[in-house]
């Protein structure tokens, strides 16, 4: 036996060490031809938990209460909304019944506002959405801790003041279903926080999705995206850091999506000096 052979019989890959960097599957030896059997049965656990966090109903009573701890919240107290999907299975069979209100939640949206009986909606800054998407666990387990992050980062922003609209909370939601509430609304921008599509060691990444001007019929290209906010992945504070960039500048040259770019990780002064070609310098 080589010193690349276990004595439980599982040939080591040299891959392995890097393991302790990253949750992808490297590096995980192999029996004979196959996959050692704890490394299988991890792996079939982890598509249980991924299938688990796309079927399991969010707690919507349980995410209120959370909300309603957060430090000056009373103005935050969500609007419950329901997309077009009645239920689970016609929500992923039919995706676009889920980026559109049902008739009684647009109804909802379109009413005056409570201090308001009879004049519309003031214009907002931003309006925050809450959406279980594919995965109710991220939304359950990230949302208010996540929100609680941001409204700190908002509060402590001394160039601009940000007025918030009303916080919705929508079941059975996808990503574009931001566009119609903000556009009811009367929001300039809108930030939807979505479970994402759960991954194999990632059943409860949230993704957060800004886009300015928001109103029906909007694509992704519209949309500037952060992926992977959770404990394990892109931390609270950094994705918010990276979140308040993004509003800033999109509220500065008022746009969103592919015409906006996310520069808080370059360290590049860009059109500076001669340029030079990297293959001869």
């Amino acid at each position: 036996m080589t010193d690349k052979e276990l004595s439980n019989g599982v040939t080591a890959n040299a891959w392995s060490r890097l393991r302790q960097f990253t949750d992808a599957r490297i590096g995980l030896g192999r029996a004979g031809i196959s996959l050692p059997t704890r490394q299988l049965l991890e792996f079939q656990l982890a598509h249980a938990q991924a299938q688990d966090a796309v079927h399991l109903p969010l707690d919507v009573n349980a995410l209120c209460q959370q909300l309603a701890t957060l430090e000056g919240a009373a103005a935050l107290t969500p609007i419950r909304l329901h997309s077009q999907a009645a239920d689970r299975i016609t929500y992923l069979q039919r995706p676009d019944l889920g980026r559109r209100l049902d008739d009684e939640s647009a109804q909802r949206l379109n009413a005056p506002a409570p201090d308001a009986a009879s004049a519309p909606r003031q214009a907002c800054d931003l309006a925050i959405v809450v959406v279980d998407g594919l995965s109710s666990l991220a939304v359950q387990n990230n949302a208010t801790a996540f929100i609680e992050t941001l409204l700190e980062e908002l509060s402590l922003d001394k160039d601009q003041s940000w007025r918030l609209g009303p916080l919705t909370l929508v079941e059975q939601g996808r990503v574009a279903i931001g566009d119609e509430i903000g556009e009811r609304l009367n929001a300039r921008a809108v930030l939807v926080l979505i479970g994402e599509r759960p991954g194999l060691s990632s059943p409860d990444s949230l993704g957060l999705y800004l886009t300015w001007g928001p109103r029906l019929n909007l694509n992704d290209a519209s949309r500037n995206c952060i992926s992977n906010v959770r404990p394990g992945g892109l931390s609270y504070p950094d994705a918010a850091r990276r979140l308040m960039y993004l509003l800033r500048e999109s509220r500065r040259q008022k746009l969103s999506g592919v015409a906006l770019k996310d520069r808080t990780d370059d360290n590049l002064i860009e059109h500076q000096g001669e340029a030079r070609n990297f293959l001869i310098s």
